[in-house]
């Protein structure tokens, strides 16, 4: 298996990345610089700086490298002061300090403990305007701030907490002792011998937004003078949303907000692509044989995939590789078995998982642990058969719990057959599935299954069957967690605002959030037509839930939906071209469903 976590092994292709990041970090004249590394959740962020970060100690022996978690810090009262007190930590490490840069360095603690007197005010939401942040970008003023407040908060005088943020605003002090921990921080580096400071900041995805925000402004210290240089590695979309958050309710702000205090803080923005079929597929076959070969034998597979990119990245694929030469013949079929996994899943992945790196990595390592169980009771999976079965686990999970349920009642063989052959008129069970492409290009995926007794993998996929939602990957991403938020207010705004973003998230999570949706719904006696509006709209906005969302919808009781409901129902039909599945599901209700069976065909004819 492998661990869920940051790697410094580059199989993602992230040298051109690596070497952009680093050429900025070694000119001088672009310092001090704040660079944004900015990819979905689970896209390599964090790998791609520890890569970066090994590479620059490796080659410069004065710099002085550290990476900052923003999310261990994520409840202390003060990220602010986190930060800075983190940087000056690291440097005081240094055993070679003269005395010189030591009095430096105590002098920065005390000043660092002087801006912690800022937190009383960032308890009421006033933090940004003491530190110079969102306040010089819009016209906001105290008053606007203050008005916004609770008529009443337990132990503190609005009236005195204004005259305090107005005095320090116009704190000349203050200012001066900014400006004196920036000339005094910058002496420190002259003094330390220390070429460069790299601070990488991480996890900010997973962090509220007061200190996403509070990390953010305390960075902008340190960005006046001195060879420092800070890499901050987050979706950009979770940035601007913690900004949009913190001053929503504000007056007079008629700019994307979000937008420019990104801009205005990062200088150099760097985004990560997501990864096509190609790159997956040679991901995937990394992630194996790193298993599978000797680290000798590996490493020299790493190398030469690297050398072969390099010719033509545009036409490279990870087959082309000479796999018949010495250094590999002990191993071939080793080889060419995880090649042809990875061929296999790399198709529907790619496209499904939005190429996540973390999301390919997840679901190998649930394959490995199914694979071990049987195992460990003295059975033997066919891996490539699992791994074609998890697939509709993860894309289909409606059409795969229906599978799961046959095969132990004995009559999938047959159905699936009908599917395999492409005998699409004759389904029975699996007639809702009968113009889901992706369904059919799953079914010519190798090794056919009809023929196969697939008990024994339903058997040890069981807890996925049991589970309410049974997906492997139900862990969502920060975005895809709150479009299901945003979905599960069911009002209109938000189930529009939620449709709207939901190309930034993987087909695996629409799936999940219809599913979630759906078990939300389903174990109510009577379904609020607002709840069934919203798990029809979400469903007919995207093709790929269409067989999905029809399937759960039969499984619901004619008596939980209301009549308020069938324009909604009818609505469905016509956007989803299922009228005649709706109708035969109407039909198949029986006498309960006939009152909403008349309302829906009436709502058909408008």
């Amino acid at each position: 298996m492998w661990k869920d976590s940051e790697t410094e092994l580059d199989f993602l292709d992230y040298d051109c990345l690596i070497n952009v990041l680093k050429d900025i970090i070694n000119n001088e004249e672009l310092l001090p610089a704040s660079i944004g590394v900015y990819g979905d959740w689970g896209s390599g962020k964090s790998s791609l700086m520890q890569m970066c970060k090994k590479q620059l100690e490796k080659e410069d022996k004065k710099i002085k490298c550290l990476l900052f978690n923003g999310w261990l810090f994520e409840n202390y009262d003060d990220a602010k002061t986190a930060i800075l007190g983190t940087i000056l930590d690291e440097i005081g490490k240094n055993t070679n300090l003269g005395e010189k840069a030591k009095k430096i360095l105590k002098g920065l603690y005390n000043s660092v403990d002087k801006f912690k007197l800022l937190t009383k005010a960032g308890k009421i939401g006033l933090d940004f305007v003491l530190t110079g942040g969102i306040g010089t970008l819009t016209n906001i003023t105290v008053d606007s701030i203050i008005k916004k407040l609770p008529p009443e908060i337990p132990g503190v005088d609005i009236d005195s907490i204004k005259e305090s943020v107005n005095n320090e605003l116009n704190n000349k002090e203050l200012r001066e002792d900014i400006r004196k921990f920036q000339k005094d921080f910058s002496e420190l580096l002259d003094e330390s011998k220390i070429s460069k400071l790299v601070v990488f900041v991480d996890e900010l995805d997973r962090c509220t937004p007061d200190t996403i925000l509070n990390t953010l402004e305390a960075i902008k210290l340190f960005l006046f003078n001195g060879n420092v240089a800070f890499i901050i590695g987050a979706d950009e979309r979770h940035i601007s949303y913690a900004v949009k958050s913190k001053f929503k309710d504000i007056e007079g702000i008629q700019i994307d907000i979000g937008k420019e205090y990104l801009e205005k803080l990062i200088q150099y923005p760097i985004r990560i692509p997501r990864l096509n079929e190609e790159e997956v597929e040679t991901y995937i076959t990394a992630l194996l044989l790193q298993k599978e070969l000797p680290k000798d034998v590996f490493d020299k597979w790493v190398t030469e995939i690297k050398e072969e990119r390099k010719k033509d990245f545009l036409t490279f694929s990870v087959g082309s590789l000479n796999y018949s030469n010495e250094s590999y013949s002990e191993y071939n079929e080793i080889i060419m078995e995880c090649l042809f996994i990875s061929k296999q899943l790399s198709a529907v992945l790619s496209k499904a998982l939005h190429g996540n790196p973390r999301q390919c990595k997840r679901f190998l390592n649930s394959l490995i642990m199914r694979l071990n169980m049987a195992k460990y009771k003295n059975k033997t999976l066919d891996r490539n058969i699992l791994a074609k079965i998890m697939v509709l686990e993860y894309i289909r999970p409606a059409l795969f719990n229906k599978m799961a349920i046959m095969c132990f009642e004995g009559t999938l063989q047959n159905e699936l057959e009908l599917l395999e052959q492409k005998k699409y008129n004759d389904l029975q069970e699996f007639s809702i599935w009968k113009d889901d492409n992706w369904v059919k290009e799953w079914c010519e995926i190798s090794p056919m299954l009809s023929a196969l007794d697939l008990k024994l993998y339903f058997y040890f996929m069981r807890t996925s069957l049991e589970e309410k939602i049974s997906r492997i990957s139900n862990n969502l991403s920060p975005k895809a967690q709150e479009i299901l938020d945003q979905l599960l207010t069911f009002s209109d705004i938000n189930v529009n605002k939620a449709i709207s973003s939901m190309a930034d998230i993987s087909i695996s999570e629409r799936v999940v959030i219809l599913q979630t949706i759906y078990d939300k719904i389903s174990s109510k006696t009577s379904i609020d037509t607002n709840e069934i509006k919203c798990y029809l709209k979400y469903s007919q906005s995207d093709i790929e839930l269409y067989s999905d969302s029809l399937d759960y919808l039969k499984k619901l009781r004619p008596e939980q939906i209301t009549l308020g409901s069938a324009p909604h129902i009818a609505e469905y039909a016509k956007k989803t071209k299922s009228e005649e599945q709706v109708l035969k599901l109407l039909t198949d209700w029986g006498e309960s469903g006939t009152k909403l069976k008349k309302a829906v065909l009436n709502a058909l004819k408008k």
